[in-house]
């Protein structure tokens, strides 16, 4: 199976690009795994709403040309639904006999994905009515994946 992570913004903190290596790792066993870090938009604090839309919209022009060609898209939205991790797992393993083989996951910058984006997208998920920092879902997201194989294999998940 191939994994896509296509996410806004690069890693700078040590403990993010930590998370990021281990559970990486800890992935090679079970797909390819390829992140793509896309350029985010300089957003300043005081921004009127067309101003913001213009950055979701440049931000997913970027995003929609480095989707893997045929990848089931799954955008992390806010508005999406909720799944449980048995649920992610399921759908990655239909995914894995049915779909192609490919899920390309795509995580925003700070002020969220563009309309086109979130209609390229196959499935919206939500982790929650909480908003996180893109960083940590990036992480949050990679250990989901992890979990996700280990459930479908029956493997035991301690850590």
């Amino acid at each position: 199976m191939h994994i896509q992570i296509v996410c806004v913004g690069k890693l700078k903190e040590k403990y993010w690009v930590g998370a990021i290596e281990e559970y990486s790792k800890r992935l090679g066993a079970y797909a390819r795994l390829d992140i793509r870090e896309l350029p985010d938009e300089k957003t300043p604090d005081s921004m009127s709403p067309a101003e913001e839309e213009q950055v979701r919209v440049r931000e997913g022009e970027r995003i929609l040309t480095a989707i893997k060609e045929g990848a089931n898209v799954v955008a992390l939205a806010i508005e999406g639904e909720t799944w449980t991790s048995e649920q992610l797992a399921s759908y990655m393993e239909k995914q894995s006999v049915y779909g192609g083989g490919s899920i390309s996951f795509v995580i925003g910058g700070s002020l969220g994905l563009s309309p086109a984006v979130l209609s390229r997208a196959d499935k919206k998920l939500s982790f929650g009515r909480m908003t996180y920092p893109h960083q940590l879902m990036r992480v949050l997201l990679l250990e989901q994946v992890y979990r996700g194989f280990k459930i479908n294999r029956g493997e035991p998940y301690h850590k």
